[in-house]
């Protein structure tokens, strides 16, 4: 995106960079409203301004202040909303906590928060009012892209500009989908738009303070903002519909949804079926057992299972256990899964996708991931068979609940059972958390997945938190299709990117590995991994941002705190990558570091865009 500044009044400027940000002019001094990566202090003295007096930030993410550290010691005064003060000042907190890095039902504040902190002199609250230079400053409270958001009414030269951060990027848009990812009535993990409620709140707040003009953080500076906020506005209740349509939490917690209830656009839930007797289900685990009475079990993410088997055997339902098969990455599936290998001495077999997550978590960062490294004896391709006892089992990547899933079919005497992991309920598919990579597009997550199973034909879907089976008609398959293909439009409309995956899927942008343990004056060698969801090919080029206690050492490379781009084709539709390594500092202080990369994405500058953890040890 090309840099420029718009004037829009006599002391009103918006600087074009990677961010929008406001220039609030007083003689030689200004007062910001965010700060970007610091390239707007390159075009203050082309304005006349030799000092900036104050910036104020809308909300905490990186690319909003990822260049005020380096520039904090000529700015007088820094405000940022009171609510997200501890993620300026000291986000070290946020990435050394263990809750969000393991075990994550709720990954918010997400991705995005700072890796360096922030000087903050002033906290500013909802309703707050203050005059700088020839302006009148009131705070108004717009939290949904942030818990904390802020925006900033100024009125100066006889009109009204709001600064709205991450609001809204243009009439009808939003700059991402999975930022708006909040619990209700239950965690945050079930909550896909679910601060649709809290933006549209805030978004009226906007429009009840009655704006000239409307600058977001990125996008389209917009005059006419009561007409951008109400397209945005039906655009997210009519996104949030298609959404629940095939929602399989509906089966879970039907009271989220009772405005959404007995409509006839929606699919129907449809009712459970008996299980065959073949089968076992406890807590989050199918058991499998063969005629001669030998075990096949799906998932162990509590200790209890191991119980339940010790049980089966000790009773003789059961006389051997011959393999547990892991349906995804998510605790509640795998947690005791080493203790279960060690205590029966099976093979534990799954998906060679899901295995690279399942052996090496260290590497990853996702949702409800454990840190317990797991063997797989047997990672399987795509559609890879055997026989075992009278069934015959075949195993699919099955890129549904997350992208990285397995599924499994076991078929005998007239039975074609799936065992489709959390993928499905009776009610539709479970796609309630953005954070799992749910793709839209044709062949792609959900819709390859409703594919095979419109191909299989199984007697039997089985969901690890289900204890009934349930199955779908084919005019269900039809209808779940149409309406993930829907989506990929509207959805598509809702963001400015060139396809709804970019808004969807918040790891497009990650480095992997994700943490890596090296020693002082090692080198730390990981890739940037860019998912192309575009037509055609993009260049992606990336660079590191070395930590500012390791600038010293390091500052004659690159240049300054930043190291050199490194550049990679990737072909539309796959995930390519850019290689990144640097050597670490050999007087590095043992601790935990967090490196951020910025990246250029074909006409996109995304600054600190995504980050690495390294662990000097």
């Amino acid at each position: 995106m090309g840099e420029q500044t718009t004037q829009l009044s006599d002391h009103l400027f918006v600087y074009r960079g990677p961010i929008n940000v406001g220039i609030l002019r007083d003689g030689e001094k200004a007062m910001l409203f965010d700060f970007g990566d610091g390239s707007v202090a390159d075009t203050l003295p082309r304005l006349g301004i030799t000092a900036i007096d104050a910036v104020a930030f809308t909300h905490h993410h990186r690319d909003q202040a990822c260049g005020l550290p380096a520039a904090a010691g000529r700015v007088r005064s820094i405000g940022v909303p009171a609510a997200e003060r501890a993620l300026f000042e000291n986000p070290g907190a946020f990435w050394s906590d263990p809750k969000n890095r393991w075990y994550a039902y709720a990954q918010l504040p997400h991705h995005l928060t700072l890796v360096e902190p922030v000087r903050v002199d002033v906290a500013y609250v909802d309703r707050q009012e203050f005059a700088w230079g020839p302006a009148r400053i009131t705070v108004l409270a717009t939290p949904g892209h942030t818990q904390g958001s802020v925006s900033y009414a100024a009125d100066v030269d006889g009109k009204r500009t709001i600064f709205c951060g991450d609001a809204i990027c243009d009439e009808g848009k939003v700059w991402d989908i999975h930022s708006l990812q909040k619990g209700t009535l239950t965690s945050d993990y079930h909550g896909f738009l679910g601060a649709r409620p809290q933006l549209e709140a805030s978004l009226g707040r906007i429009k009840d303070a009655k704006p000239a003009a409307l600058v977001p953080s990125h996008g389209k500076i917009m005059n006419e903002p009561a007409k951008a906020i109400d397209a945005l506005v039906a655009r997210l209740d009519l996104c949030y519909d298609k959404y629940v349509a095939i929602s399989a939490l509906r089966h879970y917690f039907p009271e989220v949804f009772t405005a959404y209830a007995q409509r006839r656009d929606h699919m129907p839930i449809r009712k459970g079926r008996a299980v065959p007797a073949c089968l076992r289900h406890f807590n989050t685990s199918w058991i499998l057992v063969s005629k001669d009475k030998a075990a096949f079990v799906m998932d162990c993410g509590d200790k209890s299972v191991i119980d339940e088997v010790k049980k089966l055997l000790a009773a003789g339902t059961i006389r051997s256990v011959e393999g547990l098969w892991i349906t995804h990455h998510h605790f509640d599936h795998m947690e005791f899964a080493p203790e279960f290998l060690e205590e029966f001495k099976c093979p534990c077999i799954a998906d060679a996708v899901q295995a690279t997550v399942l052996t090496d978590p260290m590497a990853w960062r996702l949702s409800c991931l454990s840190p317990k490294k797991l063997r797989v004896d047997r990672p399987c391709r795509d559609g890879e068979s055997w026989p075992w006892h009278e069934f015959q089992m075949t195993a699919y990547h099955f890129p549904g609940q997350t992208l990285y899933h397995s599924g499994l079919v076991a078929e005998a005497e007239g039975l074609k059972m799936l065992f489709a992991g959390d993928s499905f309920t009776m009610s539709g598919i479970d796609d309630y958390c953005s954070w799992n990579r749910n793709w839209l597009g044709r062949g792609v997550g959900f819709d390859h997945c409703l594919d095979l199973v419109g191909q299989l034909r199984p007697t039997h879907i089985f969901n690890c938190h289900v204890d009934v089976a349930f199955d779908f008609t084919d005019e269900e398959i039809r209808f779940m299709r149409a309406n993930l293909a829907e989506r990929e439009k509207l959805y598509g409309e809702l963001v400015p990117w060139d396809h709804a995956n970019y808004g969807m899927d918040e790891p497009w942008v990650r480095c992997h590995p994700f943490e890596q343990h090296v020693k002082p004056g090692s080198e730390a060698v990981f890739r940037v991994v860019v998912t192309n969801h575009s037509t055609a090919p993009r260049t992606a080029s990336c660079r590191v941002i070395f930590p500012h206690a390791w600038t010293k050492e390091l500052g004659g490379r690159g240049s300054g705190r930043a190291a050199d781009w490194a550049t990679a084709q990737i072909a539309a539709k796959i995930e390519g990558g850019v290689p990144l390594s640097l050597r670490v500092p050999a007087d590095a202080r043992p601790g935990r570091y967090m490196l951020a990369v910025d990246l250029r994405y074909g006409e996109w500058v995304l600054p600190q865009f995504t980050e690495a953890m390294i662990v000097v040890e």
